[in-house]
């Protein structure tokens, strides 16, 4: 029998949220999603087909809440044991995950509802585990937890979900790749110097603004934000 993964109380409430969607999941008939730069009018899906989308917004804005408290203190760790590069990594992903957080709220709120968020306390580790740790979280968001969220948004046509839920897995494909970067190459991190930026409106982050446009939403290159 394969062991079974440990995971910690992030990871945890990542997949508690994750089981939110799965439930939540109908099997209506897919639209092709279209990503818009302002948030859309109200939609008007039934009020039962709001509600379910209203908990996979609310479970996704508590997940990048503490996602954002847990990065940050992963920063500091990384910083004490002399892991700046990783340090600007985490505080990068704090920005993204803030961001996230704050885009699920403004949809939140459009539905009637109203913001909130748990913060756990982080458990914080060494620099490795915590990236460790961080991998495991982003991957879960990035395969399981916002794509069944994004397919019962679509279901239901509701846009602005589908949007905010979207920008999300998007940014954290990318942290996950990152995440698993300086993982493998940690000592190499230790003596690395370059910044990360971030797209202010949909999180997304990178090393090279390499483009015009934010890739995934259409932001211009020069409001990211630089993260050193």
């Amino acid at each position: 029998m394969h062991n079974l993964p440990k995971f910690n109380n992030f990871t945890k409430a990542l997949m508690l949220a994750g089981v939110v969607g799965v439930f939540a999941l109908v099997n209506s008939p897919k639209q092709t999603p279209s990503f818009t730069l302002e948030i859309a009018a109200p939609v008007q899906a039934a009020e039962t087909d709001n509600e379910e989308t209203l908990k996979n917004l609310q479970a996704a804005y508590n997940g990048e809440a503490n996602a954002n408290a847990l990065y940050l203190a992963f920063a500091e760790k990384a910083d004490e044991e002399g892991y700046h590069q990783v340090a600007v990594l985490f505080r990068a992903a704090a920005l993204a995950e803030q961001i996230h957080r704050d885009n699920h709220g403004e949809v939140i709120k459009l539905l009637g509802g109203t913001p909130e968020a748990t913060i756990e306390t982080p458990e914080v580790k060494s620099t490795s585990e915590n990236l460790e740790a961080a991998i495991a979280g982003e991957s879960y968001e990035r395969d399981t937890m916002y794509p069944g969220f994004l397919k019962q948004a679509e279901s239901v046509g509701n846009m602005d979900a589908v949007n905010t839920f979207r920008f999300a897995m998007e940014a954290e494909a990318e942290h996950a790749k990152y995440y698993t970067e300086a993982k493998d190459n940690l000592e190499d991190w230790k003596e690395a110097k370059f910044p990360f930026f971030v797209c202010p409106r949909c999180g997304y982050t990178t090393t090279e603004l390499n483009f015009a446009t934010c890739p995934v939403c259409g932001e211009q290159k020069e409001d990211f934000t630089e993260v050193v």
